[in-house]
């Protein structure tokens, strides 16, 4: 049976943020208010096209979809909103895509608004004990207490452990991915870590979880991004170049997945098993492209191993040769893949994944100044755990 592909039938037409910050005394809903300001005004759009919202929301960080379209002056037909995981924007994007699809919106705008500092930081007097561990089972990242894993990192060092030992690694090389990524920032304005960083500093920089440094961690703020979606037709009539999607799947679940690792690992109860990433992956065949086209990757870089098995999965480099293959300023500025161009999580700002679609839009329209891809015209998100979304400046 053959499948409706809807290569290119959807474009990103506006996108705006007012920035990411350290702290910030706006509340979320007036972050969010500046950042869809900014989006329709990208788009050249009037509020009351708006017909369809999707927003990442998660409580107690923002307000819920009915609440915030009547704070934001939108009468909507189709609406949606999803936990704030930092894997969840792509998702949200594709949530939007498949709506204008169906014809249950013209125009969908998709954003993300967070005031966490005003709860004080994960760690901190003022917030002990973090959401993601009071969830039943724990979270998602092996948020497990009564082996000692109270935090996201723990799980990330866990895997990253059980990586470096598997694959005979030296856990010194993942210092280039943190390094690489600051030298994306300082060309990024709006990136929050604007200071060089040198191995010298990331060596002498304390340990979080063995082997997780301070700088393989990423860096808390507030902030919002808007996005507007609409279909390839309409999308003709906005004020910029559109953005379309041209290919996409959806996280995956289940015992052997784990967002801090590849499969196989056999981490946080998974089984062990030689894993090689498919060939034929959704993505690439939707958008009819393999990665040895793709000119920049974007990735889900809560801690600085990530980056290497969003790499792997996605058929870059085979499992066990990201640590390699990342050296040597490959995926740095002017490297053969940039990835994270404008900073990333750990150095642009933890913004679950909103400011890298946002980074691939202003890259696929060239408007990146010094950190610009030269000639770029598709590029990539992707996680460890499966979720892509292909972007192109034509379909």
């Amino acid at each position: 049976m053959s499948l409706f592909n809807p290569r290119g039938a959807v474009a990103i037409v506006g996108a705006g943020s007012p920035g990411l910050f350290r702290t910030s005394e706006d509340s979320a809903i007036t972050l969010a208010h500046k950042a869809v300001n900014l989006a329709l005004a990208d788009a050249g759009l009037d509020r009351k096209k708006i017909d369809g919202l999707i927003i990442q929301i998660g409580s107690p960080r923002g307000q819920d979809y009915d609440l915030a379209a009547s704070m934001l002056g939108l009468n909507t037909r189709f609406n949606s909103q999803t936990w704030s995981h930092g894997r969840f924007g792509a998702t949200v994007v594709t949530h939007a895509a498949m709506a204008l699809t169906w014809g249950l919106a013209d125009y969908v705008l998709v954003f993300a608004a967070y005031n966490n500092s005003q709860f004080g930081r994960h760690g901190s007097k003022e917030r002990p004990s973090f959401g993601e561990s009071l969830r039943e089972g724990g979270g998602p990242h092996a948020e497990t207490p009564h082996a000692g894993l109270t935090a996201p990192v723990a799980g990330a060092g866990l895997a990253a452990q059980r990586y470096f030992h598997k694959f005979g690694i030296n856990p010194d090389k993942l210092a280039e991915v943190p390094i690489a990524f600051r030298n994306h920032a300082m060309l990024n304005p709006e990136a929050v870590m604007q200071k060089p960083l040198t191995r010298e500093d990331y060596f002498a920089s304390r340990y979080i979880v063995e082997p997780l440094r301070l700088f393989d961690c990423s860096v808390p703020v507030d902030g919002s991004v808007a996005l507007i979606l609409t279909t390839a037709e309409r999308a003709r009539d906005c004020a910029k170049a559109p953005v379309y999607l041209l290919g996409s799947q959806g996280i995956h679940a289940g015992p052997n997945e784990f967002i801090f690792g590849q499969p196989g690992l056999g981490v946080n109860q998974a089984d062990e098993f030689d894993w090689q990433p498919p060939a034929d992956q959704l993505v690439y065949r939707m958008a009819g492209v393999t990665p040895k086209d793709i000119d920049a990757f974007y990735t889900y870089d809560a801690f600085s191993p990530n980056v290497l098995w969003g790499l792997e999965r996605f058929g870059f480099c085979e499992p066990g040769e990201g640590a390699d293959w990342v050296q040597n300023g490959r995926i740095g500025p002017g490297g053969d893949l940039p990835v994270n161009t404008n900073g990333g999580f750990l150095s642009c700002g933890h913004f679950n994944s909103w400011f890298e679609m946002l980074e691939i839009t202003r890259q696929l329209r060239g408007e990146c100044g010094a950190r610009q891809v030269k000639g770029a015209e598709l590029m990539q998100w992707g996680t460890p755990v499966g979720d892509s979304v292909i972007f192109g400046k034509n379909t």
